[in-house]
């Protein structure tokens, strides 16, 4: 789903920080849950400065946000008390020079759920990160989730 670059926040700041985030819904979410979840989320991120990316995929989430310190914390510790899920795991918090999802207040990629034959190394979750000692395989694998997600808009706004 993609926005104008009307919806767009056009500061930068010196003081931008990334939030890569897992957390699992309380219940599934159908599309109307999730294209009413968007329409709030792109309001707020608007007025907030905060621009990111949502994935969702059988009752998973992968959401990266990013923006403003201040707002990007303040969001974030809505999302962590917010009763239609649990279990919010941060990947990754890194301060950064430039947003990576500039052109959308809140992208977002619905995952079919169905189980399909994956190729090896496939990652789908990062539940096989929760047993390792150490955070960089965990950083790793987001940070390789995340420039996924970016080159693949890049590619399709090129069109």
């Amino acid at each position: 789903m993609r926005e104008s670059a009307a919806t767009r926040p056009q500061e930068t700041s010196d003081d931008l920080l990334s939030v890569l985030y897992t957390s699992t819904a309380r219940e599934p979410m159908d599309d109307g849950q999730l294209t009413d979840l968007l329409r709030a989320s792109r309001e707020r991120n608007a007025a907030a400065g905060i621009t990111g990316l949502l994935v969702y995929r059988a009752g998973r989430f992968f959401q990266v946000i990013e923006g403003p310190a201040a707002e990007v914390r303040r969001l974030y510790d809505s999302i962590a008390v917010d009763p239609r899920h649990h279990a919010v795991r941060t990947l990754v918090e890194d301060r950064v020079d430039e947003r990576h999802f500039a052109e959308w207040t809140m992208g977002f990629e619905r995952v079919p759920d169905h189980e399909e034959t994956v190729p090896p190394g496939f990652r789908s979750t990062f539940d096989d990160l929760d047993d390792v000692e150490g955070a960089a395989p965990t950083i790793r694998a987001a940070r390789e989730l995340s420039l996924w997600f970016r080159v693949r808009s890049r590619a399709a706004t090129s069109f």
